[in-house]
């Protein structure tokens, strides 16, 4: 017996708003809609009764159609168009049926509904975005002056503070969310006929007729206008895998660092309520955090597949066409659910400034070597102060003291606070005013 996919094995998207979005009810009516669109523009251009319009629109209703049969049926044309334009038909009147799919091409369908479930996706994904970038600002705002280590290639380097971190992440979500708008408002209707010179269209009507159907075809669907058929110019969709795969990146980068933050030998950051274990009761896994990043890792190969179907060959591709249609759903489910995550991610974030603050002791002074070696440049030269901060620096490793103990009474420092000088509270440079700037973007 057929099951359909149910997300057993994909808990990032299961019962997220892109899942249902994206599947194959959904893609359907998409291409229902496309169908029924293609028609009425058709009749607002005089080219067919107004009434085979209205005809096409009340039969196309995907609750009417077997999905599953029509996939089947797919295998003998290698695309589900086929098998629909049969079936839709069927169901319309008698005297509408010469209007249905007429002068399209497969493509033309099935590419316009592909991007009509991309636009209706990428409405939901803004929306999580937006969330996530509001929860993003509060946490920025609130530990704007939260000093916590910041960490290079996995060791300490200098004290940064939390805000700023928060304030980069979120930086990232808008990067996602501009670029997310702009394709989503350059995403094209497909009309071009069978090889993308409208050529079927002219039997019924003149150039400018045919040529200004296309427009009214946009404008049904809500989709914009192309200057050309890009039955193998493929731009729309290279775009489009880019703004997904870069926005799974972007929170893929938020995701890693509350993994990071919140192993339990660091417990800077919890997720507000993580999931648990199978074997171990006492665990509260960051669930959310590794779905999205699972989520990124993934992203980066189906966007490569579409960027690979750019090469496509003659005014129609064999391969290269219907190589896109599975990664492309996978990216739009994928950075779907990895929003719809990071809502509850963000929202819901627990910060320990606490333990920030005792992990900025753990190297006793060392974090702020830096700003001792500007110091003591400044008074003994770059050379030797480079010599005393890197033989303090040792001893206070091997001897387990302070680095303002150790200092204490090095020439150098003479006059100078070292219990101030090594606070690494006290040196955080321009955290506090970068996230203001990062945070008067909106």
């Amino acid at each position: 017996m057929h099951e359909s996919d149910t997300g057993l094995l994909s808990p990032g998207r299961a019962g997220s708003a892109a899942e249902t979005a994206t599947g194959d009810h959904a893609f359907l009516q998409a291409l229902l809609d496309a169908e029924a669109a293609l028609t009425r523009a058709r009749s607002a251009s005089g080219l067919d009764p107004a009434q085979a319009g209205r005809a096409v629109t009340a039969a196309a209703d995907a609750r009417r159609f077997d999905v599953r049969e029509l996939a089947l049926r797919a295998r003998s044309g290698g695309n589900p168009v086929i098998p629909l334009v049969a079936a839709l038909s069927a169901a319309v009147e008698e005297d509408a049926r010469p209007f249905v799919h007429r002068g399209a091409t497969s493509q033309d369908i099935l590419d316009s509904a592909a991007m009509l479930v991309a636009s209706r996706t990428l409405a939901l994904v803004l929306d999580d975005l937006g969330r996530t970038a509001d929860a993003l600002e509060r946490l920025a705002a609130e530990h704007r002056d939260t000093p916590m280590p910041g960490r290079t290639l996995t060791q300490h380097a200098v004290p940064t503070t939390f805000g700023l971190k928060a304030a980069g992440w979120r930086s990232l979500v808008l990067d996602a969310r501009d670029r997310l708008r702009e394709v989503r408002g350059a995403l094209p209707v497909q009309l071009g006929g069978a090889a993308g010179t409208l050529a079927a269209f002219t039997t019924d009507a003149d150039d400018t007729t045919a040529l200004a159907l296309v427009g009214a075809y946009a404008r049904e669907l809500g989709l914009a206008e192309p200057r050309l058929p890009w039955h193998t110019l493929r731009t729309p969709v290279a775009d489009l895998a880019g703004a997904l795969a870069l926005t799974a990146g972007a929170l893929g980068k938020l995701a890693v660092d509350v993994l990071t933050l919140s192993r339990t030998e660091i417990a800077e950051l919890a997720e507000g309520t993580g999931g648990g274990s199978s074997a171990m009761p006492h665990k509260a896994n960051p669930v959310r955090a590794t779905l999205i990043a699972a989520a990124a890792r993934r992203a980066p190969g189906a966007a490569a597949t579409l960027f690979g179907s750019l090469a496509a060959e003659d005014e129609r591709p064999a391969g290269a066409w219907h190589a896109e249609w599975e990664p492309l759903r996978d990216l739009l489910r994928l950075v779907g659910g990895a929003a719809r995550d990071a809502v509850e991610l963000t929202e819901g974030l627990r910060v320990f400034p606490p333990a920030m603050r005792s992990h900025l002791g753990l190297t006793d002074g060392l974090i702020v070597s830096e700003r001792l070696a500007a110091v003591a440049t400044g008074r003994v030269g770059r050379a030797r102060a480079a010599e005393i901060l890197t033989r303090a620096a040792g001893r206070a490793r091997d001897e387990g003291r302070p680095l303002a103990e150790i200092l204490a009474g090095e020439p150098a420092f003479d006059g100078l606070d070292l219990v101030e000088l090594t606070d690494p509270a006290r040196y955080t440079g321009c955290a506090g005013p970068l996230t203001d700037r990062a945070l008067e973007r909106r």
